[in-house]
């Protein structure tokens, strides 16, 4: 083994066989840590948002918060009760992107689509920010290595899941549950305290520099509303529970929404109750646990599961994001390497997607969390909408039973959700969320053009048209002198003209094609084949770990074995793009292989190029 996959062993540990992929579910303890961390988490910065906007208009607004975040639980109760209804309907998982897609058209998919990656993106950001500015408020000596830090948890993260559901699931669970019992124990203490008279009586003076309005009121609205980022992920990543995999799922949003409503107005309460003021380089969770539980071991044990469990937060749109674009892939409307499983059976180039754009709006945004909070939770209400709204018509289609209360429970979440969002826009437009309702178009607007050239180049290799070919059965030599092995990714023209290359200068030919994970109509193929090429055998080769080249290096050695006196002809059929960038939306199977049959020293390899 040569030093590269060595290393990614190390790291990742050994490659899985499709077979396992049944054995990596989750149980409803592991699930809620895996994918609810990124809304149990937003506790940790909501309420915060909501002091930051009502702070402009002096002490007497900071009050405000708690009636302020009382209509946000009755939100979050609304959301969880219509995702309820989506995961009923949609047992085998329904993003939005699939409702939206399925039930109100192609474009309204796609924005639900394209609206949830961004938001994917923000969410690791504010999670790793928020995270690292828990460290630093508790130490504040690494505040300048704030970016440094981001960084290097982001490598982390990337790491755990790429190593595979099942583990991540097993690191996440204990921070993600310390968080909530040390937040439930603050919330308790600070209760106790409260009834005995230990509460600060007052806020200190503040300046008023905004007056109150209903537009201020609703800025600070829109900023809390961040407490529901994440709510969807169940809905999401139904398939990663144990079976029952919906009703499971159903059950944990219930935890979810449960558990995240308590720790919200707790935070919430106590910040009105001792009177908290947020201040730079300290967040209101390490304020007021200064103030509850004073500098002792339970304060930093706090800030190292908030810290924590923020970090983790990010890894809700590492389980959904590779998801998220696996199913956009599989459509055409992202790179085709998005839909391939990696060696641990998680879609590996989503993850590193993800980790990437994450790394650079860090980098770009300094690792500030209220720098990237205003463009936060556009995404997330534009998905929930267009989700909810699918959701109704999917009902008034249907007609199950109990049809009628699900479709007034998604009616209302649509209509709720469709008000925030454009409270969200209103009242962060200028402030930067105009940089997301731009970009949501883009997306779309590449969304479409990489779906006209998947059309296009199928068009352009199609064998529609090709007339039905009769060939004399090749007689097999009685001395092979120039042997030849043809690569068979799909028949199509270029596979077509390679095998008539091979023709012209080999007097043995044998055609391989690698089937993975059964993803191969073998009767198809073999129709077709009789039909175009019938004087050439097909070897099917079967891939249990999801591998084109290794499959193919291995034939093609044992091939060379038994014609160890002659050249063997390795052809390798290969399209070329019209543009050089268009090369980037498709697997790079023909670099790889000849990379690798050079490194077992195959001696003559030939490709065969069709231009597009």
């Amino acid at each position: 083994m040569s030093l590269y996959p060595q290393i990614k062993q190390f790291l990742l540990g050994k490659s899985l066989p499709t077979s396992a992929h049944s054995e990596e579910r989750l149980s409803n303890a592991a699930a809620l840590a895996v994918l609810s961390s990124d809304a149990l988490s937003s506790v940790a910065y909501a309420t915060e948002e909501i002091l930051l906007v009502l702070v402009a208009a002096g002490s007497g607004a900071l009050g405000l918060s708690l009636p302020i975040a009382i209509a946000i639980i009755l939100l979050l109760c609304i959301v969880v009760l219509s995702y309820r209804q989506t995961i009923r309907a949609y047992p085998q998982g329904g993003g939005s992107y699939i409702v939206a897609r399925e039930n109100l058209g192609l474009y309204p998919g796609l924005v639900a689509g394209g609206s949830l990656m961004i938001d994917y993106i923000l969410t690791v950001t504010v999670s790793i920010s928020a995270g690292t500015a828990a460290l630093t408020s508790a130490v504040p000596a690494l505040r300048p290595f704030t970016v440094s830090l981001c960084l290097i948890f982001i490598f982390l993260l990337m790491l755990a899941n790429l190593r595979g559901v099942k583990e991540s699931g097993r690191i996440f669970m204990i921070p993600t549950y310390g968080f909530i019992v040390s937040i439930f124990v603050l919330i308790a203490i600070g209760l106790f305290k409260q009834v005995t008279g230990q509460a600060i009586a007052e806020y200190p003076p503040i300046p008023v520099q905004e007056g109150l309005s209903l537009f201020f009121i609703l800025r600070a609205f829109s900023a809390g509303c961040t407490a529901l980022t994440g709510v969807e992920a169940i809905s999401d990543g139904v398939l990663a529970f144990k079976e029952p995999e919906w009703k499971n799922a159903r059950i944990t949003l219930l935890y979810l929404g449960g558990i995240l409503g308590l720790m919200f107005i707790g935070i919430t309460y106590l910040s009105n109750v001792y009177h908290v003021v947020p201040e730079e380089g300290q967040t209101v969770v390490s304020l007021l646990g200064r103030e509850i539980l004073g500098n002792n071991a339970f304060y930093y044990f706090v800030q190292i599961v908030t810290l924590l469990v923020l970090l983790l937060a990010a890894n809700t749109s590492y389980a959904d994001f590779p998801r998220l674009c696996y199913f956009l892939a599989r459509d055409g409307f992202l790179p085709r390497q998005l839909a391939l499983l990696g060696d641990r059976l998680v879609y590996s180039n989503g993850i590193i997607l993800l980790s990437l754009c994450a790394a650079v709006l860090v980098i770009i945004f300094k690792g500030q969390v209220n720098a990237v909070i205003p463009l936060y939770a556009v995404g997330v209400f534009t998905s929930f909408t267009l989700s909810q709204a699918g959701m109704v018509r999917h009902w008034f289609q249907s007609r199950e039973p109990n049809w009628r209360a699900s479709a007034f429970m998604n009616g209302l979440g649509a209509i709720a959700t469709l008000v925030v969002l454009i409270v969200i826009v209103s009242t962060k437009f200028l402030l930067g969320a105009w940089l997301v309702v731009v970009a949501i178009p883009v997306v779309v607007a590449l969304f479409s053009s990489i779906h006209r050239h998947y059309q296009y180049v199928a068009e352009r290799l199609s064998i529609q048209g090709i007339a039905p070919r009769s060939y004399i059965p090749r007689p097999k030599p009685e001395v092979v002198t120039h042997p030849a092995v043809v690569v068979v990714g799909h028949l199509n023209r270029g596979t077509v003209e390679a095998l008539d290359y091979a023709r012209t200068i080999a007097d043995e030919i044998v055609a391989v094609h690698v089937d993975i994970n059964g993803s191969t109509d073998r009767e198809k193929l073999q129709e077709k084949w009789r039909q175009l090429e019938s004087d050439i055998p097909l070897e099917i080769i079967d891939s249990p770990y999801r591998s084109v080249i290794t499959p193919i290096v291995d034939f093609v050695s044992q091939f060379e074995e038994r014609h160890p006196d002659v050249f063997t002809t390795i052809v390798i059929p290969a399209f070329v793009t019209r543009n050089w960038w268009d090369s980037i939306l498709h697997n790079q199977t023909t670099l790889f292989l000849k990379t690798a049959l050079r490194a077992k020293k195959s001696r003559v390899i030939s490709t065969v190029r069709y231009y597009l």
